[in-house]
């Protein structure tokens, strides 16, 4: 029957489509149910999207900065809001084309509408719901839609969305989440960031290079808390410097709401109240799995957290169906996502070899101004499992092309462990770090020592100097320092 598959994946981001095409290369009849874009968030209305504007406002920075190139702008530089978000609308609107032309190339049907999981095997699509914001393109004539369809194997990929905190839920107008923040129709001229993880700090920074006068407010003591407490206290000393507020220790304990603005109550650990009032506030406090309406009670699957519980190769604890992605649980990454989804795949397919995520050797990346970047251990969770360690830094200030960018403030820090040589952490702050983080990834995939990182040549005059510089500094040997 038409309806039957081999594998059926809800969901279209970066976990689900990647996934799919995996399936389709193993010779796997494969469908994937999505109700409201393909290429998810992340290509919707995350991941890319915030790099295009982040990229407007670099452009911006630069530009603001050109005397110190020896360069004369003629005129004055304006960032033009409608046009900065219509940019990025459209990087994110060829790419979801991109993800259609994927799906058709690789003969893997697309069924539109809502998903429901109805008992082992079978998956009911019903019509599809209003979603949060519009697609940019329009769901393609002649596809599947409503129906029931049946698989052997079903992968839920449903992703996540931003979690709300009781008395500050989003509104849409002063309120904002990511979707607001991605495409607003004016430049507020000020802006309350509730959170510093990579999105609070993203579209801080961002703000922050349109003009605007931005507060960001952390609970814990320091801003990207997953990051090295070094690089993070360092990334704050730069953002406090291009102009940023930043509360730490403080949460927004109520929101008060006036015609066009926001007072937050900002209560730090002592218990001291300060009110700050701003055109808006972006609440940024994290994300949950997209979990509800799935039928998943009906079948008891295990959840936790308000994820799904799933092993190192994302089955669940009912048989024939699996999870991937944010919905499966932290880090919720879109490289993890694609990761986790092929381990599935080929694991489901039979492939030998199979190995399961390996959460260490994820890389993070948060691409403010200055970039943060890091895979592995921190300097403080290696102590804390009780390693004896070796750690490295290097400074932006003594590499000639970081010099010669005007991109001198920033760091390299590595950490090893000292008995074995092992590189087990890497965290980095300053540009362009979040491209240079793979060769340390590769680099622990690959279990590689301290020894043989010493012996790579690296290219000059190039920043990843700076890697080796970091490894040589953990062993007494830096040469440009």
């Amino acid at each position: 029957m038409s309806n039957a598959y081999d594998v059926i994946i809800i969901g279209s981001g970066p976990g689900g489509y990647v996934t799919a095409i995996r399936a389709a290369q193993l010779g796997l009849k494969t469908a994937i149910v999505e109700r409201e874009h393909l290429g998810g968030i992340c290509l919707n209305w995350g991941c890319i999207p915030t790099k295009a504007l982040l990229r407007s406002a670099e452009i911006l920075d630069h530009a603001n900065h050109a005397k110190s190139y020896g360069l004369t702008l003629n005129g004055t530089m304006t960032a033009d809001v409608k046009d900065v978000v219509a940019r990025s609308r459209g990087v994110s609107a060829r790419l979801n084309g991109g993800v259609a032309f994927l799906m058709k190339k690789n003969k893997i049907d697309v069924i539109w509408g809502e998903a429901k999981l109805t008992k082992p095997g079978e998956v009911v699509v019903g019509k599809m719901t209003k979603p949060v914001v519009e697609p940019q393109n329009p769901v393609p004539k002649g596809v599947k839609g409503e129906g029931t369809y049946t698989a052997k194997h079903i992968i839920v990929a449903t992703g996540a969305r931003p979690r709300a905190l009781p008395g500050i839920e989003p509104d849409g107008k002063l309120i904002w989440t990511y979707f607001e923040a991605m495409k607003p129709d004016f430049m507020p001229k000020s802006l309350v960031v509730m959170g510093s993880g990579a999105i609070g700090i993203e579209f801080a920074s961002f703000y922050r290079s349109m003009g605007v006068d931005v507060t960001v407010v952390e609970l814990m003591a320091n801003i990207m808390p997953v990051e090295d407490v070094e690089i993070s206290t360092f990334a704050r000393k730069q953002l406090e410097k291009r102009g940023l507020t930043i509360i730490t220790e403080a949460k927004v304990s109520k929101v008060e709401k006036g015609a066009n603005s926001i007072t937050a109550h900002v209560e730090t650990k002592d218990g001291k109240i300060q009110t700050i009032t701003a055109d808006r506030l972006i609440s940024a406090v994290g994300v949950q799995g997209n979990i509800e309406n799935l039928g998943l009670e009906t079948l008891g699957v295990k959840t936790d957290r308000g994820c799904i519980v799933i092993d190192g190769y994302g089955k669940t604890n009912v048989p024939g169906l699996y999870a991937i992605g944010d919905v499966a649980g932290p880090p919720m990454l879109a490289h993890k996502a694609e990761h986790e989804g092929v381990i599935c795949i080929e694991k489901i397919a039979g492939l030998p070899n199979v190995h399961p995520m390996d959460k260490a050797k994820i890389p993070g990346c948060t691409y403010c101004n200055p970039q943060v970047a890091s895979v592995g251990l921190t300097e403080a969770k290696a102590k804390e499992q009780g390693r004896d360690i070796r750690v490295g830094r290097y400074s932006f200030a003594a590499n000639g092309k970081a010099i010669a960018l005007g991109e001198d403030q920033g760091m390299i820090k590595t950490i090893f462990d000292k008995k074995t040589g092992e590189l087990i952490g890497a965290h980095m702050v300053g540009a362009e770090v979040t491209e240079l983080i793979q060769g340390f990834v590769v680099a622990m995939n690959l279990e590689t020592t301290e020894e043989e990182l010493m012996h790579t040549i690296f290219p000059h005059p190039t920043l990843s100097e700076m890697m080796k510089e970091s490894v040589l500094d953990a062993y007494g040997r830096v040469l440009n320092a």
